[in-house]
């Protein structure tokens, strides 16, 4: 009788959730999904046969079973891992995590992850959009190891400079007649975003009475918004949609916009794939940023 194969990105996700202390904390350092390190677990049970932990207060712990396969998957992976270091080869990551504003998700990510494919093929890349604040929370706390983040020009925070770009109001072919109107009707994202707050302060600088005529977390939501006549927003020049333009802004009717910093942000200790990730998002955004100016 042929016997089973034993799941070896389950044990290791067994090992460092016992060392860690946390299957969360090895979700994180893996870069799974708490889910997925749930599902190798419950892996392990149906090819032991065995019930491997037992839950105490908030946590798991190992049974008596789970205890015994834990030393023996200390040591199938510590071969493992000498036949590829005796080879002199490192295995890939499980997943690379990459985070993006939505701005670039139509050409500055399909350009960078066919680059980084030809260096790394067969490494799964996980892609998430995200607002700038959340993005470089989950770069600082290990839950992506790259990612591309809108800043205020000249402010501080971590990451390298890729573009200072400007910021400028954007509507659609008869937006005079929004500008006109009173309130200005404002098509922006929700809260928190750097456009929108940035948008809102120098309004209110100048004293032009506004409001919101529609919110949105989607940035196709915002454009098809703009394109229907709903209000003028601000963005960056970055691929403005056809039958949209930017408005010129005379400081009276619509006030000047500052420029933000784009950045990319990575990890303090990164591996070598997610350094890779890294250098091929910053020429390729550079490239397309270029391009728009």
């Amino acid at each position: 009788m042929m016997r089973a194969n034993l799941h070896m990105d389950a044990l290791r996700s067994m090992v460092i959730g016992m060392d860690l202390g946390s299957f969360a904390r090895a979700a994180t350092a893996l870069g799974r999904s708490q889910s997925a390190i749930s599902m190798h677990l419950k892996k392990l049970e149906q090819q032991t046969g065995q019930v491997l932990f037992r839950r105490s207060g908030r946590g798991l712990v190992p049974t008596e079973a789970g205890e015994a396969l834990l030393a023996h998957a200390r040591r199938i992976l510590a071969l493992n891992d000498a036949a590829f270091d005796t080879l002199g080869t490192v295995a890939e990551p499980a997943t690379i995590r990459l985070g993006l504003p939505q701005d670039f998700f139509e050409d500055v990510m399909p350009d960078a992850l066919t680059a980084f494919a030809r260096r790394h093929p067969g490494t799964h890349v996980e892609v998430r959009a995200g607002r700038n604040h959340a993005l470089e929370h989950d770069v600082r706390a290990g839950r992506l190891d790259a990612a591309l983040a809108f800043f205020p020009a000249h402010s501080d925070g971590h990451g390298q400079e890729i573009a200072r770009m400007p910021l400028v109001w954007i509507g659609d072919a008869m937006s005079g007649n929004c500008r006109e109107r009173k309130p200005l009707p404002l098509v922006l994202f929700d809260h928190p975003c750097l456009f929108r707050q940035t948008a809102l302060r120098r309004l209110d600088q100048i004293g032009r009475r506004w409001r919101l005529a529609l919110t949105t977390p989607s940035l196709p939501g915002l454009w098809a918004a703009l394109q229907a006549g709903h209000g003028i927003t601000a963005r960056t020049r970055h691929r403005i949609p056809a039958g949209l333009r930017e408005l010129d802004s005379d400081g009276t009717d619509l006030p000047d916009l500052p420029p933000i910093d784009l950045r990319l942000l990575t990890g303090t200790d990164p591996t070598q794939a997610a350094a890779d990730l890294g250098d091929v998002l910053r020429k390729t955004a550079l490239r397309h940023v270029a391009q728009m100016e």
